[in-house]
């Protein structure tokens, strides 16, 4: 359990209020801090309270996200971020100012403080009270995007559903119906690009508005000190760009034309990329959030039962009213629920949060595992003292989700596992191993697409469509487009990262290839020691650079060429051994 505090913060405090939150930041501010022990306790009690105000805005935006035609809990959220984040901001930053100071009065160990002393500078020499209010507005334009987005539904198979019950229908072996169901998301889609388009464009001036008020020439160089980069640069990334682009994209577009062959057709449309090529019905490896958690949890328990109680502590899925009453999971998918997934760390109860969008797919299996793997870093972490190092960076923490992926793969299977017979198993664990690779090239394109907006921010919407497409034909599918071109165009608009987490989206390339990593470690080495030295890694949270948390893994952190051609010349070979 996670350990106790050191009570400088009331249990009860209310995060929401400013009246409670700022009597804690002055006593922080004026607080005499005459030695080293001193500050260490005073860097355990800052981040006890950024914790407690961390908290109430999670649980204010996990009811936002599960309740979108919730007025009461939309208003909530805008209320929040509209009174208490301006506040907390520029507090934050003199906490800042004050912690540069003590650490240069009173040096502490580098190789236990280096990371939060480097982050730390970092955020003092970002921080413009000019861009506070930017800030706000960006948040609240978040939340337009999200409500937007969670009212999609269409009418299909006659019934209202959400656009992710709506992929299932990529799996049936009717091609008419595939196309169909692909023709009527796409269709909804299109309903509010215009609105979209306008919160993406208010969106990228405010970005280079406040880069430039922080100093910089454009968000890329914001964004890079700012989401705590400082282990590699632009440079690398279009590296990464190049590797996927003369590796895996040949790998991903032989595997396509095969599929063309098998399933017959003179060119593959963009509704014959998810149907099992041999005419089986779909994969349905659950019915429902409860029977997804259980299989879950069983898959597990024969990985390593040290994760399977971990998983159990959050829940047993039937919940879907958000946190409310303290809950852990919301799994399955509703009308009024934002898309996507997330785990939200709590930080003051230390209680982590999973949300999902369940439709019965063998993708929504690997949805939850992901997201399981979020949680178990955080739960690994929970005993940390410093709020700082409860977390990692992404580039790390994402490895601890998607290596989930990866090492329950031979797990799958069993009585109370989400495949009884062989053939399923194998099915499932191909169609794992080949996303898995063919991921790169859409974070490729989505990733070299954040590069050139930020870059252009004065780019048209014209200039923009045309940019996207170059990408999708450097990196894109081979499937026609024909007749859909107007679909093609605005394809971008579903990935919720550009809008709401932006530049978050190499560190899953970056991951991948070091989950991939361990994978192959418990290929030549078994999965024990492949789990050993994963909670080994997970368990420093965040308080060792990038290049350290891979090492204590097992891995390295590498996502060039050579580390690509590797890691795909041995999944394809892994493919190979597999039944298709």
């Amino acid at each position: 359990m996670p350990a106790p505090t050191t009570g400088f913060v009331p249990p009860a405090l209310d995060g929401t209020r400013w009246e409670q939150i700022e009597p804690l930041l002055q006593a922080l501010l004026s607080r005499p801090v005459g030695s080293a022990s001193d500050l260490e306790r005073w860097l355990v009690d800052r981040g006890e309270l950024e914790a407690a105000c961390s908290e109430a805005q999670a649980n204010l935006f996990i009811a936002m996200t599960c309740h979108t035609e919730d007025q009461g809990k939309q208003s909530a959220f805008t209320r929040y971020i509209e009174t208490i984040p301006p506040r907390l901001k520029p507090a934050a930053f003199e906490l800042d100012r004050r912690q540069v100071e003590l650490c240069a009065r009173f040096p502490l160990d580098p190789g236990r403080y280096g990371v939060l002393e480097r982050g730390t500078r970092a955020e003092v020499e970002l921080f413009r009270a000019e861009n506070v209010p930017i800030q706000t507005e960006l948040a609240k334009l978040g939340q337009r995007f999200d409500q937007v987005a969670g009212a999609m539904t269409v009418t299909f198979d006659g019934r209202e559903q959400t656009l992710p019950q709506m992929a299932r229908y990529q799996e049936v072996t009717d091609r008419s119906v595939r196309e169909g169901a692909w023709r009527a998301v796409v269709e909804r889609r299109g309903v509010d690009r215009e609105t979209i388009d306008g919160v993406f464009d208010r969106m990228i001036a405010l970005r280079h508005e406040m880069s430039r008020n922080a100093g910089f020439d454009s968000f890329v160089g914001y964004s890079f000190k700012a989401m705590h980069r400082f282990d590699y640069t632009p440079r690398e990334c279009f590296d990464f760009h190049d590797a996927i682009e003369r590796v895996v994209v040949p790998f991903m577009r032989r595997l396509e034309a095969r599929r063309a062959s098998t399933l017959k057709v003179d060119a593959l449309r963009p509704w014959d990329l998810s149907v099992d090529v041999k005419g089986r019905p779909p994969l349905r490896p659950f019915e429902g959030g409860r029977q997804l958690m259980s299989k879950s949890v069983a898959t597990f328990r024969r990985l390593d039962p040290r994760l399977a109680r971990m998983l159990s502590r959050l829940g047993d899925g039937s919940a879907s009213r958000g946190a409310e009453g303290g809950a852990c999971l919301d799994l399955d998918s509703r009308k009024g629920k934002a898309p996507g997934g997330y785990q939200y760390m709590r930080d003051f109860s230390r209680k982590p949060f999973i949300f999902m969008n369940a439709a019965g797919l063998q993708r929504d299996v690997v949805t939850l595992l992901h997201e399981a793997g979020h949680a178990f870093h955080s739960m690994l972490c929970e005993n940390e003292p410093l709020l700082a190092y409860r977390g990692s960076p992404i580039e790390f923490a994402e490895v601890a989700s998607m290596s989930m992926e990866l090492l329950t793969m031979p797990h799958w299977d069993g009585a109370d596992g989400f495949y009884a017979g062989e053939e399923g198993l194998a099915r499932a664990r191909r169609q794992q191993l080949e996303r898995s690779v063919t991921l790169f090239p859409w974070i490729a394109t989505i990733d070299a697409f954040q590069h050139w907006l930020y870059a252009n921010p004065a780019h048209t919407r014209a200039e923009r469509t045309a940019f996207w497409l170059d990408l999708d034909r450097r990196f894109g599918s081979s499937c026609s487009w024909e007749g859909l071109e107007r679909y093609r165009d605005s394809a971008w608009q579903r990935q919720g990262h550009l809008f709401n987490n932006p530049f978050y989206y190499i560190e899953y390339g970056i991951a991948q290839l070091g989950a991939l990593q361990l994978w192959l470690m418990s290929l030549e080495r078994g999965g024990k020691p492949a789990v050993e030295a994963y909670i080994k890694g997970l368990s420093l949270g965040g308080s060792k650079p990038l290049p350290e948390l891979f090492a204590a893994a097992g891995l390295r952190f590498d996502f060039g060429p050579d580390m690509v051609a590797r890691i795909v010349e041995r999944v394809e070979r892994e493919m190979e051994r597999l039944p298709e």
